[in-house]
């Protein structure tokens, strides 16, 4: 399906951070247009005409405003200027009449003052993206030598650029197909962009607080003494017309007004006063605002409305916004010592940076992170997230040194497809931890195939995660316990964990514990254990656990935990104390801090310290730092699991997607593209569409032919023997469930007698049947499922297991979003609790693991050809021996037009 390029409308951040408008140009843009080109000096003007032209003539105001946007496509970058549109750069490019319809001459016009920011640039990428939509696989341009700005473009755009010199115009060109260079280019274009667009809400030089109040108790006015009382290092102006002064500051009547560089502007308003006071910090020349006000898209359609135009308002004008409806932010960084937020309390300094949908939760998290020895770098509540998102801050916690661990508390989804692409980058350098609320609201849905009936939110979430190495946790107590760990320790290099503790009951607890969550108890060496024996007691066991037990003095903890950590066999220990002795706490504490220090900075240190008096201050002062102390050991086993399946996670070769050629795309749409001509409605596709479909992807179909049931015996002779029949009958969807599938037919005598056994079936039944479908029976093989079925929110989901038609009773099925890469596809089926059956499991036939791999990869690449995709069934799909292959027995296909 074509893009439709002439409704096309983004907003793109620039590499200074400035937010602008990317649309198509319009027949209105004539005199925007004309202003444009006035303002473009004689050397810019000289650079894209190759003349000293000094004016537009009407017809080129036509020809340039209103191209076909098939053979002629123009794209405009914009930015409101006192509330006004205006044109700040030109890209378009022209298929030349009568030359080759898959190239076409790219051109660019940017504005003096905006050129050198990525404006250019941006134009490129886009106009790339609708050029492949619509078929045009080169670009190429003519570029004076010395426009060296605009040659540099082209060379760091991450297209293969092919160049050649002639009389000093340098011809530039380039496939405008996506390469991995080109990706790579484009994102890291991208995360920077993002990231100098949030740093104004944590580095502001200057603040000005909208809705400022003199009253105690309100939130303009907690919201003045937080930033005076932190001691945030700038000017704070407090903006309210009915007042001279707040908190001791000079007040002002609106943003303008103050007349000096504001960056920040909090806002505390009404939300019908809200859109003016956002317009006015444009006019100011504010650069980043967080709207703290309620009565948006979370309270009914007229604040959804107010919203839109917000977040409009805020993108035209090359400013970012968080909220509404939040909390606010904060940055302990002593260098700006920023608290814009309502909050009572502002958080030590850490190295956790914080979102949190939920402003309320926001509240409770900072008044308690104190009290779990860890400290905040960053915090954001988001509220509604109309501008800024989790994906544009995990572009900047990427960028920001200060961040070591990433917290997210989602309440929601906007763009799950980008935090795909974004959230795996950023996890392989930081840890991601999140709790993703809604669990039990999800739920599966009644659908009409079984991969819709598999399908719900939390399995998209899942996936999502999974895929992205992002940690799930269950609840916030498990996001901080996991959060601690990786905030003061090493992740582990391996699942080997060693427990010294001084009682035995809380050692086995833990080992349980490490067993149920995949981590293993290893055997100590002999050379260990010898050194344990030679000074603990006799009745200490100096197996894993070791329990030195309870009489064990601080030093023999010290040095039992010292000679346990450097144990070859170790990649993780865990010191469980419980204080039997209360002169004893603070000096054991400090013997366990003492005994980390001692053990490979690689491997990670945990303490269970069983006491409700709380944490004893020597387990953070220790020469390792602050040691992460949790209450019971199970805490500690699923913290440290959650570490090692990240370690793992991050280590694993990132894969290889695949794509089909050209021609079986070409292949595939023709056929989407006739089955839904002149559709309105989703649609299910018949069964030799289906056919062509698959095939036309690679998909091996098992031969079969749809005929009138007259001609069944007919059918059934060419095809030979051993058949399938199964009812063809309009909106019949699970045949076997209502005796439409008849197998086993070996002879023509067979076949008649079903047909009039299925007919009398379906009969009693209401349905009336004058076709079948006969197919050669695929004899022996595992039956597996494969499907896809799309997510309003998180888009297409593929899904596979194993069990056929038992797919929905077994629900041992596994969940990827597309595109999934071999690596995907491989864990997709090995993670199946009955792979097993793949590899002769008690002496069963074995499964072709690697072509059930390889279908998994051919109905991903198949979902990219066609968005219109909504529902897809391969089932069964038999799995034959290896080297045999898989066949797909049945098939169906639903499409929606987009």
């Amino acid at each position: 399906m074509a893009i439709d390029a002439r409704n096309y409308d983004t907003a793109v951040v620039l590499r200074d951070g400035t937010s602008i408008r990317i649309r198509a140009i319009r027949p209105d843009d004539k005199q925007r247009l004309l202003d444009h080109f006035n303002r473009l000096s004689e050397r810019s003007v000289y650079f894209r005409f190759f003349s000293a032209k000094k004016r537009l003539t009407d017809e080129e105001l036509i020809r340039f405003t209103e191209p076909n946007f098939v053979t002629h496509v123009a794209l405009v970058a914009t930015l409101l200027d006192q509330g006004t549109e205006r044109i700040i750069g030109v890209g378009r490019y022209i298929v030349p009449p009568g030359g080759d319809p898959h190239r076409a001459e790219v051109a660019f016009a940017v504005a003096d003052a905006y050129q050198g920011r990525g404006i250019g640039t941006a134009l490129l990428e886009h106009l790339a993206n609708i050029a492949r939509e619509l078929g045009v696989t080169e670009f190429e341009a003519n570029v004076l030598g010395e426009n060296n700005q605009m040659l540099e473009v082209f060379a760091r755009s991450g297209f293969r650029v092919a160049r050649t010199v002639e009389g000093g115009i340098v011809h530039v060109s380039f496939p405008t197909a996506e390469t991995e260079e080109y990706r790579t280019a484009a994102e890291s274009r991208e995360r920077y962009a993002v990231a100098q667009s949030i740093r104004p809400f944590f580095y502001p030089r200057a603040v000005a607080v909208v809705g400022a109040s003199q009253q105690p108790n309100t939130i303009g006015n907690a919201l003045v003494k937080n930033l005076k009382d932190c001691g945030f290092r700038g000017p704070i102006y407090p903006v309210n017309p009915r007042y001279t002064q707040v908190e001791g500051l000079r007040a002002y009547k609106n943003v303008s007004e103050i007349g000096a560089p504001v960056d920040l502007a909090l806002v505390a308003v009404p939300a019908p006063a809200v859109e003016a006071v956002v317009a006015d910090c444009a006019h100011a020349g504010v650069r980043a605002v967080v709207v703290l006000s309620a009565g948006f898209g979370e309270s009914g359609a007229a604040g959804r409305e107010l919203e839109l135009r917000l977040r409009q308002l805020v993108r035209n004008s090359g400013m970012r916004m968080v909220g509404p409806n939040c909390l606010g932010l904060l940055n302990t960084d002593p260098e700006v010592s920023l608290n814009a937020t309502f909050a009572p309390t502002f958080p030590p300094r850490g190295n956790i940076s914080m979102l949190s949908q939920s402003g309320a939760l926001g509240l409770a998290i900072l008044d308690t992170v104190s009290t779990l020895g860890v400290g905040i770098a960053t915090f954001v509540s988001v509220g509604n997230k109309a501008d800024v998102s989790g994906n544009d801050l995990l572009c900047y916690w990427f960028e920001d040194p200060s961040t070591r661990v990433i917290l997210l508390y989602l309440e929601s989804f906007g763009n799950p497809r980008k935090f795909a692409r974004i959230a795996p980058m950023v996890a392989r350098e930081k840890p991601i931890i999140a709790m993703k609320s809604g669990r039990s609201a999800a739920g599966s849905r009644a659908a009409a195939s079984h991969s819709a009936a598999l399908a719900s939110l939390d399995v998209a979430v899942d996936a999502l995660f999974e895929q992205a190495g992002v940690m799930r946790t269950n609840t916030l107590e498990e996001m901080f316990d996991v959060a601690v760990l990786l905030s003061t320790q090493p992740v582990p290099p391996g699942p080997r964990v060693a427990v010294v503790t001084n009682a035995g009951g809380p050692g086995i607890l833990l080992a349980d514990a490490c067993e149920a969550e995949g981590l293993l108890l290893p055997e100590l060496t002999e050379a260990t254990r010898a050194q344990l024996r030679q000074f603990l007691p006799p009745q200490a066991s100096v197996a894993n656990p070791v329990d030195i037990i309870a009489s064990a003095t601080p030093e023999q903890f010290e040095r039992s935990l010292e000679l346990v950590g450097n144990d070859p066999e170790v990649d993780a220990v865990v010191a469980i104390y419980i204080p039997l002795f209360l002169t004893q706490v603070e000096e054991t504490a400090a013997a366990i801090a003492r005994g980390a220090g001692r053990i490979p900075a690689e491997k990670p240190v945990l303490n269970v310290f069983l006491s409700s008096r709380g944490i004893p201050r020597a387990l953070a002062q220790g020469p390792r730092g602050p040691l992460p102390s949790f209450r019971f050991p199970e805490d500690a086993a699923r913290a440290l699991a959650k570490a090692w399946r990240y370690r793992r996670w991050r280590e694993r070769p990132r894969g290889e997607e695949l794509h089909l050629d050209r021609f079986a795309e070409s292949a595939i749409r023709a056929v989407v593209d006739r089955v839904l001509r002149d559709v309105t409605e989703p649609v299910w596709v018949g069964d030799h569409d289906t056919a062509l479909i698959l095939r036309a992807a690679g998909i091996q179909v098992a031969t079969g032919e749809t005929v009138p049931c007259e001609e069944a015996v007919e059918a059934a002779e060419r095809l030979g023997y051993p058949l399938v029949m199964k009812a063809q009958v309009p909106g019949l969807l699970h045949k076997s469930d209502v005796g439409g599938v008849i197998l086993n037919l070996f002879a023509p005598e067979q076949v008649e007698a079903a047909v009039q056994d299925m007919r009398e079936q379906l009969s009693r039944r209401g349905y009336k049947l004058e076709r079948v479908l006969l197919q050669r029976q695929i004899m022996g093989g595992h039956e597996a499922f494969v499907g896809v079925v799309t997510d309003p929110t998180f888009g297409p989901l593929l899904v596979c297991g194993l069990g056929g038609v038992l797919v929905e009773l077994l629900r041992d099925v596994r969940f990827r979003l597309t595109p999934v890469t071999d690596i995907d596809a491989l864990e997709m089926v090995e993670s199946l609790r009955t792979a097993p059956l793949l590899e002769g499991y008690r002496g069963m036939p074995r499964g072709d693991k690697e072509a059930l791999v390889q279908l998994l990869r051919r109905v991903s690449a198949l979902v990219e050809v066609i968005p219109e995709l909504r529902e897809l069934d391969l089932n069964p799909v038999k799995v034959l021996q290896p080297g045999e292959g898989v066949v797909v027995v049945d098939a169906r296909i639903r499409l929606s037009p987009v």
